[in-house]
């Protein structure tokens, strides 16, 4: 898998945290410095941390499943791409205080990146390093998670529904290249 496969991954997984992070960003009445950098830090370290994860628990699994290890992978970028899709047309009214802060700040952490656990089992499944795409993936939802932040501060809410939907297509269209590489 190439730099840019991996860097579609990680920007599809970002837009959960982009969006929370632009929800964040909505309800911190006065947005400083250090809630951009807690909700960027918290956010890029657990997508990485739950990519290495799942990438762990893959590798355990490959062995039984490198005869389906392409569909295994295009049905999980699949499901979580259509969860993140049926996500965003639902809608949460939930609010708090400060959501940079905390066991928020800790549960929204671990939500976000969820989907990056799938994630590492698929790259384990498709033999692909853990190391350079658990970075890329950490590092972009830092960055994406901070600029998040600020639009939340700016945009509105309406923009990270959008953002849920963008990510959900680009892991459902990552999932669709993996299965065509692999049967073409």
């Amino acid at each position: 898998m190439n730099f840019w496969y991996i860097l579609g991954i990680a920007i599809g997984l970002a837009m959960d945290a982009f969006a929370v992070s632009v929800a964040a960003g909505i309800q911190v009445r006065a947005l400083e410095r250090g809630h951009v950098l807690r909700l960027a830090f918290s956010f890029g370290f657990f997508q990485f941390f739950m990519t290495v994860l799942g990438w762990v628990a893959g590798r355990g699994l490959s062995r039984w499943l490198t005869a389906v290890d392409h569909w295994a992978a295009f049905a999980l970028l699949m499901l979580i791409g259509g969860k993140m899709l049926w996500d965003s047309f639902r809608s949460d009214d939930a609010t708090c205080k400060d959501p940079t802060r905390g066991w928020m700040l800790l549960t929204l952490s671990v939500a976000t990146s969820i989907d990056a656990l799938a994630v590492g089992l698929s790259l384990a499944l498709i033999a692909v390093s853990v190391w350079t795409a658990s970075v890329v993936i950490g590092v972009v939802a830092a960055l994406l998670s901070a600029v998040g932040a600020l639009f939340g501060c700016r945009l509105g809410r309406r923009f990270g529904v959008w953002a849920e939907r963008f990510g959900g297509l680009i892991l459902i269209a990552i999932g669709v290249r993996i299965l065509v590489d692999h049967l073409v």
